[in-house]
Formats: C-alpha cells, sequence, structure tokens
C-alpha cells in the first residue's frame, strides 16, 4: 500500500470540503423521478413465486444521508468537518463512525438486512428469503439494532451494529434442529473509512470533481468514489451521489451478481445451457442478435456477453432465467439500495412508455462494486469472474479512453439518448478504486462529462509527479 507524503494545507481541506458538501444537494435528474421519488418494493424469493412479504415503500432520501448532520444519531459522513481542528498544534478530535439506519449483514451465501427507521428486516442466503418482515418491537440502542422475528416456523434472532465493519450476529432458530449462529461484518453506505486521518486526503477529490459537475450544464451529472486500496484509508467521497437517473445498461451488473450469487450457492452452474430462440432477440448492443436461433447458449456466455458486449439479447434471457424482476430487485433490497429498481427488459420500449424503468445512482453502484470487492456478497472466485468480464468490455469511449494508455480498469457502460454512464474499477497497483460516473440529459455531452470526472479521478490518484507521464 502506498502512502502519499504530500500536505495540503488544512484552509484548503476545509474549502475543499464546503465544496463538496455544497455539490451534494445538485439537481434532480431531467429524466427521472427527483430526490424525493418513493419507489414502492415488493420482492419475491429466488424463482417467479409471487411476493407475500410487505411492501417497503422506502426512497433513495428515507434515510439520513452521508452529509447529513441532523439528529441525535448523526456521527459524521466523509464529508462532515464536525470534531477537525484548524489551529496549530491543536490535535483533531477523533471521528466518530457513522451510522446508518439502514445496514446489512454479510454473512457466508447470504444477506440480513435491517431498516431500523422503518423497522423492518429481511433475511436472504442460499436457504431462502423471508422479504421484507416488519419488527414492531426492535430495540435501537447505543448504535445497535436487535429483535427477533419468526417467519413460516423459523425464527431468526438478530443483533446488528449500525456502524459498518462492525461486526453483527444472526441466530437462525428452526424445530427440530439446533440454533445456527451466523456472524458477519456489517455493511453501511458509505462504509466508514478504516483510516480517518488517510481517508481525509481523499477530501480534496470532492471539490476537484464538483467542478466538473457544476460546468456540465446540459447534464445532471453525479459522481462517488471509494477507495479499495487503504492508500485513502477506504474513504468513500461522493457529488450528488443520490442522483437518481435511468440505469441504462448498469443495472446488467445486478443481473450478473444475482447469477454468480445462485452459482456460489451451488443452485446454478455457469455450464448449464439455456434455450434461447428467436423471440428472445432485440438489437441494441450485444452480439448474439446476429447469431442463428433456436439455439442453447451456456450460461457462461450468456453472463459473459452481458458484460463484455453489454448483450441486450443475454440481459433479457438470464433476467427470465434468473425468474423475472422480483429476484434481481430482492437482491438491491437486500443490501438496502434504495435508488436502484429493474422494472422493464432491455428494449422494451412499450414498457418505457408506460413509466416503467430501470433506475440507480452513483452510491448505490458503489455500494455493490465495494461489496463485490470486499467479498461481502459474492465468493473471492466469483467475484474475479465478474471483474474479468468488466476488464474485457469493449465500449471503451468513456473511461478508458479520458486515460493514459495501459491503464487497468474493469468497468461497465449504461448509454440512452438521455443518460451516459459508466461505473467500474480503476485497478491501478495500491490504488485500486470503485468509480461511479453517471449522467442525465443529452448522451454526446454525458459522455464527455463523464471522461471529464474520469480523468479528474485519475490525475487525483496519479499525479504526473507520481511517475505518470503527461499526455
Amino acid at each position: 500500500m502506498r502512502k502519499s507524503d504530500k500536505k495540503r494545507s488544512s484552509s484548503l481541506l476545509a474549502a475543499a470540503i464546503a465544496l463538496v458538501v455544497a455539490a451534494t444537494t445538485g439537481p434532480a435528474t431531467a429524466d427521472g423521478p427527483g430526490p424525493n421519488h418513493r419507489t414502492t418494493l415488493g420482492y419475491a424469493a429466488d424463482g417467479p413465486t409471487a411476493d407475500t412479504g410487505p411492501k417497503d415503500t422506502g426512497g433513495p432520501n428515507d434515510t439520513d444521508g452521508p452529509n447529513d448532520t441532523d439528529g441525535p444519531n448523526d456521527t459524521g459522513g466523509p464529508n462532515d468537518t464536525g470534531g477537525r481542528s484548524d489551529e496549530p498544534g491543536v490535535e483533531p478530535t477523533p471521528e466518530r463512525a457513522p451510522t446508518s439506519e439502514v445496514s446489512w449483514l454479510s454473512f457466508p451465501g447470504g444477506a440480513f438486512a435491517v431498516d431500523s427507521l422503518g423497522h423492518t428486516v429481511r433475511y436472504r442466503a442460499c436457504d431462502g428469503d423471508t422479504g421484507r418482515v416488519a419488527d414492531p418491537d426492535m430495540r435501537v440502542a447505543a448504535g445497535v439494532a436487535s429483535g427477533a422475528v419468526v417467519v413460516e416456523g423459523t425464527a431468526y434472532r438478530y443483533r446488528v451494529p449500525l456502524v459498518g465493519r462492525s461486526e453483527g450476529t444472526l441466530e437462525v432458530i428452526q424445530r427440530h434442529r439446533p440454533p445456527t449462529t451466523l456472524t458477519g461484518v456489517v455493511v453501511t453506505s458509505p462504509q466508514p473509512p478504516t483510516d480517518p486521518v488517510a481517508g481525509a486526503r481523499l477530501f480534496p477529490l470532492s471539490g476537484q470533481l464538483a467542478r466538473v459537475v457544476a460546468d456540465a450544464s446540459l447534464n445532471p451529472a453525479g459522481a462517488t468514489v471509494r477507495d479499495l486500496s487503504g492508500r485513502y484509508g477506504d474513504q468513500q467521497v461522493s457529488v450528488n451521489g443520490s442522483l437518481r437517473p435511468k440505469a441504462a445498461s448498469v443495472i446488467k451488473l445486478w443481473i450478473l451478481v444475482e447469477l454468480l450469487r445462485r452459482v456460489d450457492c451451488g443452485q446454478v452452474s455457469l455450464d448449464d445451457g439455456v434455450l434461447v430462440t428467436p423471440a428472445d432477440v432485440v438489437g441494441g448492443t450485444g452480439q448474439l442478435q446476429f447469431e442463428t436461433f433456436p439455439q442453447v447458449v451456456t450460461l457462461y456466455r450468456l453472463a459473459r456477453y452481458l458484460i463484455k458486449y453489454s448483450d441486450n439479447v443475454a440481459a433479457n434471457v438470464l433476467i427470465t432465467y434468473l425468474g423475472g424482476f422480483a429476484p434481481v430487485n430482492a437482491l438491491i433490497d437486500s443490501m438496502n439500495q434504495r435508488s436502484t429498481i429493474l422494472a422493464r427488459r432491455m428494449l422494451d420500449s412499450a414498457a418505457a412508455q408506460r413509466g416503467e424503468e430501470n433506475y440507480t445512482s452513483p452510491d448505490d453502484v458503489v455500494s455493490l462494486l465495494g461489496a463485490v470487492w470486499d467479498g461481502e456478497v459474492l465468493t473471492p472466485a466469483s467475484r474475479d469472474l465478474m471483474i474479468g468480464f468488466m476488464r474485457e468490455q469493449t465500449l471503451n469511449t468513456k473511461i478508458p479512453a479520458a486515460l493514459p494508455p495501459g491503464v487497468p480498469v474493469a468497468h461497465k457502460t449504461g448509454d440512452l439518448p438521455d443518460a451516459s454512464h459508466d461505473v467500474g474499477y480503476y485497478l491501478i497497483p495500491g490504488t485500486e478504486t470503485a468509480v461511479a460516473f453517471l449522467t442525465a440529459g443529452p448522451m454526446v455531452t454525458g459522455d464527455e462529462t463523464v471522461r471529464r470526472m474520469a480523468r479528474t479521478v485519475y490525475d487525483f490518484l496519479v499525479p504526473p509527479s507520481d511517475g505518470a507521464v503527461e499526455e
């Protein structure tokens, strides 16, 4: 892990932090619901069964975000300047770990999601899915949510801290079986930094991104960046991180994760074949549309083409194979990603005209990318496979085009006439980073905004004095 010894004055740091706080209150998307839109989610368990759980009406703003400083539980997010002193010779007050109303417990093969504000929980693992379950007796004290629910004869007794990177426990009690105790890391969005001092060195990047976003007059834009290497203490920063444009093909990342999760559970094999018929063929991006059907296509090839070529046929076939929208949305809900939803198939213009649309946000994308990287939602083998597919991406006019030749990236694009995105990983050794650059508005100018944001992050991470070659 490399560490930069460059010093920045406290006044510049304070100015940059102030700028990003202002930047996080930017405009809503031009093409989708505004920031107060609330999505009704009712998700089924794995497979094409109907959902029987209560509806979750939490929208993207129903929980205090990382920049919120109101309320008794606020403990300072990555852009909160409380507790730091600019006086010479005065040691900064140690930052308290941020809490979140929505946390999920990661354990092998599953997740246990807690919404302490709405008093709901959800267990989703290889052995089943409870759907969203109300727990009116949930206890929330000292930054910990605890309680117990019973679903179809199985009891789930939990103690989940609301601070990321903490350890939580879940006891599963079934009739005529010994109780099972599951322990794991607690995931919040964002995760708190592992080293707040090192993390503070990432804050000026927010100010630089805010200037790019401010210059994009035709394109509401948002960016979220998370250090994965430890160089910046695993800090996350964002500008308009809750921006909620149409997801375009970025939604395919969740389709892939749900498929690979089932592989990890031993429920399917990537060698399994799926019959693809002429009725499945759609246009847009992809390679399968040019082949002859009907034919049996392996899950491996569908998964690879889904990302490498952003294949729309593969996406639609996999949605059907997985059981429709509900299982993918269940995955999203189990990670408490409230701005993201899969509501239509690729190139389904009739659904789009009915207002059925896929949405996401920079914060939700990085939440997914971070969970994949940290092994909190996939096994290491599936994680590596997914990142390998992303490294093969053939649509390289945004992030890769903005960086010097040869910079290793793994990414996924998204394009619509009124949206342009690129998200993924900078795989620079010692400076691995997850990024999400999303825009609404005209695609052509959005492409350029994405490139500017991508280069801004790269130049911050790898300044010329670190050995980079200026173009």
